[in-house]
């Protein structure tokens, strides 16, 4: 289980197309070691790998990281159930994932919202 100082929320995906392996470790709160075991676990995980076998990770990676991170700290799932749970790709999945990119969405508009008001 995930120790309990780390049960802070999650800061927000920047609006950017690639990110490096640290930093997905420090937005999703995982570290890099756990994110490339992950990749062996997880056929859906698969980042670009670019020159010197450097991996960049795209915005649905770090979703589906989240997702992982989320099914396996926070509700407790095993490695194998939490592999079932995803290619089961059954509506829940999908539901899941859909409400971490509105949660993603309302939290860039709140920061939208907040410069405006300045």
């Amino acid at each position: 289980m995930l120790d309990p100082g780390s049960n802070r929320e999650l800061p927000p995906i920047p609006a950017k197309r690639y990110f490096t392996i640290g930093e997905v470790s420090e937005l999703c709160d995982v570290k890099p070691h756990v994110l490339r075991y992950w990749e062996t676990e997880f056929p859906s995980l698969e980042p670009a790998k670019r020159r010197g076998n450097r991996r960049y990770y795209q915005r649905h990676d770090m979703l589906m990281i989240r997702q992982i991170r989320s099914l396996l700290y926070e509700q407790g799932y095993t490695i194998g159930g939490a592999r079932l749970r995803l290619d089961g790709a059954d509506a829940r999945g999908e539901a899941a994932l859909s409400q971490q990119i509105i949660k993603q969405v309302r939290v860039e508009l709140e920061e939208v919202l907040q410069l405006l008001r300045r």
